[in-house]
């Protein structure tokens, strides 16, 4: 059997119930940084004309509403945050849905909303749609619209210069941390113990749970933990901000797509579908990728879940 030693207690009931991780992860809390970084707080999207086809699936109600309500929780760099000046939400997922708007002709509203919050939230219609890093999981597409809209992955983060010499290809009997409810501690790591090791004979990793990425980075900054498998946009981030303190190994462990969300059969469905499909041949995408250091993660087709 798979080794867990629980720094804190995962309510398991409690994550199922509320749709599980994000693409790949969970809620998370900023990592620490130590070099002062200016994230980008412009409207990526001022030079971006309506999309006719798009906004001419828009229902009628949605175009005399005039603004689009996206939920999403700040709290996640670098796709999802606020920036230093306390009030602007950056990152990748506030660009694009400011680019999704503009296609669609409409205002836009972002709302800071707890993760484990979001699903319950768009099914009693409180936000038109969500765009949070989430994987489009059987269970989601089940009660949710998903479409795809980028890609992201998992990976293995070290302490700078991997003194530990952990390698993603030989994880046997080390101790990996992943975070409280994240697709990590849930599915991916027990799987890769299955495959890596136990089927053949060798130890099994030690999963190590803390609840959030803040709190992994710190005590993977003091020496208390020695690795942290977890979404690479935001580990990347993190050793982007502190280069000497941590480093992401290759390859990527997985890769998984990322899905925006509405709620089942809404009317918007097919607006926002195809705003999103517009967006992707258009040059914003890809500079929304980049200044966000999701270089090579893109995706050509807006797929409904």
């Amino acid at each position: 059997m798979r080794s867990i030693r629980k720094i804190q207690i995962v309510a398991l009931a409690a994550i199922a119930a509320a749709g599980l991780a994000a693409c790949g992860g969970a809620q998370a809390t900023s990592a620490p940084s130590a070099q002062s970084v200016t994230e980008p707080t412009d409207d990526i999207s001022v030079n971006v004309g309506v999309d006719d086809k798009a906004r001419g699936l828009l229902p009628q109600s949605a175009k005399d509403k005039g603004t689009l309500v996206v939920a999403m929780e700040l709290k996640y760099p670098p796709t999802s945050f606020i920036a230093e000046d306390g009030k602007t939400a950056v990152g990748f997922n506030p660009d694009m849905v400011r680019l999704i708007a503009k296609k669609l002709g409409l205002k836009l509203e972002i709302a800071d909303v707890g993760f484990d919050t979001i699903i319950p939230a768009l099914q009693g219609h409180r936000y038109d749609m969500t765009a949070t890093t989430m994987a489009p999981t059987d269970e989601r597409v089940a009660v949710v619209d998903m479409i795809d809209y980028f890609k992201a992955g998992g990976s293995i983060a070290v302490a700078k210069g991997n003194p530990e010499g952990f390698a993603v290809d030989n994880l046997c009997g080390k101790a990996v941390v992943v975070l409280k409810g994240s697709i990590q501690s849930t599915k991916r790591l027990p799987e890769l113990s299955r495959t890596q090791c136990e089927t053949k004979g060798k130890p099994a990793i030690d999963s190590i749970i803390l609840p959030n990425i803040q709190d992994a980075m710190t005590q993977l900054s003091s020496g208390r933990i020695k690795a942290i498998y977890y979404d690479t946009p935001s580990l990347g981030w993190a050793a982007t901000r502190q280069p000497d303190r941590f480093e992401v190994l290759t390859p990527q462990i997985n890769t998984s797509v990322c899905a925006v969300a509405l709620p089942k059969r809404s009317e918007l469905t097919p607006a926002v579908k195809a705003a999103l499909q517009s967006l992707m041949s258009a040059p914003e995408y890809e500079t929304a990728l980049k200044r966000w250091g999701l270089n090579g993660l893109g995706i050509t087709e807006a797929k409904l879940h």
